[in-house]
C-alpha cells in the first residue's frame, strides 16, 4: 500500500520518503526495525514498557495501567511526529525550578473546563499519553475536583476553553472562584501548565487559560511548560503542548530541574511546526480543499506561546486517537435532503430547516451533539474584494505550507475566512503596510477604538479603509485564517431518522458600516444551496448536553428561537426509546402566527404525551414583551416542584441575554419557592451542574 497524507498520520515528506524505504528493506530489516520501533517510545521517555505504571483515576474511576494512549476506543496515539524545521518563535522561559527526589511517585493530575467537549477531549487524550509513560493519572471536569486535595497535587495540568466574553467553561467557574479566592492554598512545590483555547476573533481570547496560568504562578506554583493559547484549529498547537509538557514532567520526575529551559519550548515549537506562516495542511479533497493557517505569536506574558495554525492531518493524527473516516480535516460530503422556511409568510425572519443525508458515511451522533457545516464565502463579496484589492481572480495563491496553490477566486470562496477581523490579523496587516496607519489603531490607549474597529467589519473594509493594496494577493491571504466550520445543534435523532440529520438554521442578514452583510453560511444554505446539492460536515460530539441516563428522569427544557433544535432531537429519541420521564418545554419567538418553528411537531407530542407540557413566549404579540425567563417565573411553584423530584434542565440558545436572564429566574425560583438566600441558590445550581442536572449549550 502507497502511504499518503489521507490513509495514514503522516506528512507528505514523511510519506514521500516511507514509501522509498519500506519497499527496498530486507526482511530481516524489517523485523529489527519493528521490534526497534515497539520499544522506542518507553525508551525515549526513560521508562521501560510498563515500568511504574499504576493506575489513573478518571472522574473518580481507577483506569487500569495497562490501559491504551490516546481514547475510550483504546486505540494509542502514536509519538508527535516533527512538523520540519520551519522557524519557530522563541518561547518564553518558564520561571524556576523544582528538584525532586529521587523516589517521587509518578502522578499527574489533568483537570478540565469545557463547553462544548473540545477542552475535555483533549483532557482524556493527554491524560492517556500520561497513563502510557508510567505515570499514575487523575482526570477529572474541575467542578468534579475536591479542592480540599489540591495542595497534595505535585504536577497539575489544566486544559481549559474560555467561553463567551471572556467567561469560563460552566463546569470551571466553581474551581475558578475557589483558586482566584481567599480560600486558594499556597502552592510551593507545585508544577504546572495550562493550555487554553478561544478565538481570536473575541477581544478576550484565551482568558480563562491565562487567568488560570497567573493564578498558579502567584500562589507559589513552577510552570514546567509554557502555557499554549490556541485558537480554533488547536490540533497541531495541542500537539505541541502536550509534547512539551511531557517532556518537562519527565525530566522533572527523573530527577532534572522543572524549568524546562530549552526542552519544552523546543518541543512546542517543535511539533506546532514552527507555528510561523502557513501550516503544511494538504486538501481534505479536491472540492473542499485546503485549509491555511493563520500565523503564530508569542505571548510574552506568563510564558505563553500563543499558536494559530492549520490543522494538519499528521498533529491531528498525533493528537486525535484513531480519528473517525469522516473528521474536521476530512469531512463527509452530505447530500441535501430537504431545504425548507419554517418561518410563515410575513415575518421579518428566514429560518431554514436542512435535512442531511449521511448514508454510507459512519457518522454516529446523539442528541446535544452538533452537526459542523463549512460553508463558502459570498461570492459577491470575493468578487468585490478581488477588484478593491487590484488582484487577479485567476493568481495562483497559497493554501498550505506544502506550497498547494489555488486560483485566487477558488481559495477566497472556500478556504479563507474574510468577513472577521481580529486583533492578530490587524496586527499582521501593519507589518505589511507600515505606511498604512493600522499601527495608528494598534497603539496602547486607544484599545476602544479598535475594538469599535473590529465590531461587525470585514476584509474588504480593511482594504477600503487603509488602503491595503500594492502587496501580492498570496502575501495577504497569508495572514488570514482558514474558514472555520460552523456548528449547529442536532435537530434530530437517528433512532428517528436514520442515516440523516437535520439542522434549524437562523439566517443572518443586517445593514452596518455603510454595506449590507451576510451570515457567511447561513445565506449560503439559505441561498446557493439546494436539494441534491452536498455540504462537506463532520459530527462535533457534546458530552455536556446529554440525555440523562435513567429515561425516567423528567427534564426541563429552554430553548427560544433555534435554541429549540436539540430538544427536537430529544423528544424525537423520548419517543423512540418510550421513555417514561415527564418533559416541559419553554419556548419563544416573535410572532405565534408566523414564528412558531416545529409547531405541528410539539402539539402531536403534547396530544400523546410524549411532550407532557409546554409554555411558549412570543415577544412581539403583546404589548409588554414577553419571553421565556418571564413564563418561567409565572410558574415557578411548579417548576420548583419538578426540580426538587429531580429534574434535569436544559438550557440552549442566545448567550448573552437569554441564558443570563434564565439562570436569573432560576434563583428567583429558589429564592422564592424554596426560601433560600441568593447564595443558596447559586450554590443549588451549581450542584445541579455537578451531578449534571443543569447544562447549557448557549452560543
Amino acid at each position: 500500500m502507497q502511504l499518503q497524507v489521507t490513509n495514514s498520520p503522516f506528512t507528505q515528506e514523511q510519506c514521500e520518503l516511507l514509501n522509498r524505504l519500506l519497499p527496498a528493506l530486507t526482511e530481516a530489516q524489517r523485523i529489527w526495525l519493528s521490534g526497534y520501533l515497539a520499544a522506542w517510545p518507553a525508551t525515549a521517555s526513560g521508562t521501560l514498557p510498563g515500568a511504574g505504571a499504576a493506575s489513573g483515576a478518571v472522574g473518580g474511576a481507577v483506569l487500569p495501567a495497562a490501559a491504551p494512549a490516546g481514547g475510550s476506543d483504546g486505540v494509542a496515539a502514536p509519538p508527535v511526529p516533527s512538523a520540519g524545521p520551519a522557524a519557530a518563535p522563541q518561547a518564553v522561559p518558564a520561571a524556576g525550578s523544582v528538584t525532586p527526589a529521587a523516589s517521587e511517585p509518578r502522578e499527574a493530575t489533568v483537570l478540565f473546563g469545557s463547553q462544548t467537549g473540545n477542552s475535555q477531549r483533549l483532557a482524556k487524550q493527554f491524560a492517556g499519553k500520561l497513563e502510557a509513560r508510567g505515570y499514575r493519572v487523575t482526570l477529572a471536569a474541575m467542578n468534579e475536583f475536591k479542592t480540599g486535595e489540591l495542595k497534595k497535587v505535585r504536577n497539575l495540568f489544566i486544559v481549559v476553553s474560555t467561553h463567551g466574553e471572556g467567561d469560563p467553561p460552566d463546569n470551571a467557574v466553581s474551581f475558578y472562584e475557589f483558586l482566584h479566592g481567599r480560600r486558594a492554598p499556597k502552592l510551593d512545590g507545585l508544577r504546572f501548565s495550562v493550555l487554553a483555547l478561544g478565538d481570536t476573533s473575541y477581544e478576550h481570547f484565551c482568558k480563562t487559560g491565562k487567568d488560570f496560568d497567573k493564578r498558579l504562578e502567584e500562589l507559589g506554583g513552577t510552570r514546567i511548560a509554557p502555557r499554549v493559547d490556541c485558537d480554533v484549529d488547536y490540533d497541531e498547537a495541542a500537539a505541541g503542548w502536550m509534547e512539551a509538557a511531557l517532556r518537562a514532567l519527565d525530566e522533572a520526575t527523573a530527577g532534572g530541574t522543572a524549568a524546562g529551559g530549552g526542552a519544552a519550548e523546543a518541543a512546542v515549537a517543535q511539533a506546532s511546526g514552527g507555528v510561523a506562516g502557513l501550516a503544511a495542511a494538504p486538501a481534505f479533497g479536491t472540492a473542499y480543499g485546503s485549509f491555511a493557517a493563520s500565523a503564530g505569536a508569542l505571548n510574552p506574558a506568563g510564558g505563553a506561546v500563543a499558536v494559530a495554525v492549520a490543522e494538519r492531518p499528521d498533529a491531528a493524527a498525533a493528537v486525535a486517537v484513531a480519528e473517525p473516516a469522516w473528521s474536521r480535516t476530512n469531512p463527509f460530503p452530505a447530500e441535501v435532503i430537504e431545504n425548507l422556511n419554517l418561518n410563515g409568510r410575513g415575518s421579518k425572519r428566514e429560518t431554514r430547516h436542512l435535512e442531511l443525508s449521511l448514508a454510507d458515511s459512519g457518522l454516529q451522533y446523539e442528541p446535544g451533539d452538533c452537526l459542523a457545516v463549512y460553508p463558502e464565502n459570498r461570492p459577491e463579496l470575493v468578487d468585490e474584494l478581488i477588484r478593491e484589492a487590484g488582484w487577479k481572480a485567476e493568481e495562483p495563491v497559497p493554501v498550505n505550507r506544502n506550497g498547494d496553490t489555488l486560483p485566487l477566486r477558488d481559495a477566497l470562496l472556500r478556504h479563507f475566512e474574510i468577513t472577521v477581523l481580529t486583533k492578530p490579523m490587524l496586527e499582521k496587516a501593519a507589518q505589511l503596510f507600515p505606511g498604512s496607519g493600522l499601527a495608528d489603531l494598534l497603539k496602547p490607549g486607544r484599545e476602544e477604538a479598535l475594538r469599535a474597529y473590529l465590531q461587525g467589519r470585514d476584509l474588504l473594509d480593511l482594504v477600503r479603509d487603509y488602503g491595503l493594496k500594492g502587496v501580492p494577493a498570496g502575501e495577504l491571504v497569508s495572514i488570514l485564517r482558514k474558514m472555520p466550520a460552523r456548528q449547529y445543534s442536532i435537530a434530530s435523532s437517528l433512532k428517528a431518522f436514520p442515516d440523516e440529520a437535520h439542522l434549524t438554521v437562523r439566517v443572518v442578514r443586517y445593514h452596518a458600516h455603510g454595506r449590507d452583510r451576510y451570515g457567511v453560511c447561513s445565506t449560503h444554505i439559505a441561498e446557493r444551496v439546494r436539494p441534491g446539492d452536498t455540504l462537506p460536515v463532520y459530527v462535533h460530539h457534546n458530552p455536556n448536553f446529554k440525555l440523562p441516563a435513567d429515561p425516567d428522569t423528567p427534564i426541563i427544557m429552554i430553548g427560544p428561537g433555534t435554541g429549540v433544535a436539540p430538544f427536537r432531537a430529544f423528544l424525537q429519541e423520548r419517543e423512540e426509546t418510550g421513555a417514561g420521564g415527564k418533559s416541559w418545554l419553554f419556548f419563544g419567538d416573535h410572532h405565534f402566527l408566523t414564528d412558531f418553528l416545529y409547531q405541528t411537531e410539539w402539539q402531536r407530542w403534547l396530544k400523546d404525551g410524549v411532550l407532557t407540557r409546554m409554555d411558549v413566549a412570543f415577544s412581539r404579540d403583546t404589548e409588554r414583551k414577553v419571553y421565556v425567563q418571564h413564563r418561567m417565573l409565572e410558574h415557578s411553584r411548579e417548576l420548583y416542584r419538578w426540580l426538587e423530584e429531580g429534574a434535569a434542565v436544559y438550557v440552549c440558545g442566545d448567550e448573552k441575554k437569554m441564558a443570563p436572564d434564565v439562570h436569573a429566574a432560576l434563583v428567583t425560583v429558589l429564592q422564592r419557592e424554596g426560601g433560600m438566600r441568593e447564595e443558596e441558590a447559586e450554590a443549588y445550581l451549581a450542584d445541579l451542574q455537578r451531578q449534571k442536572r443543569y447544562q447549557r449549550d448557549v452560543y
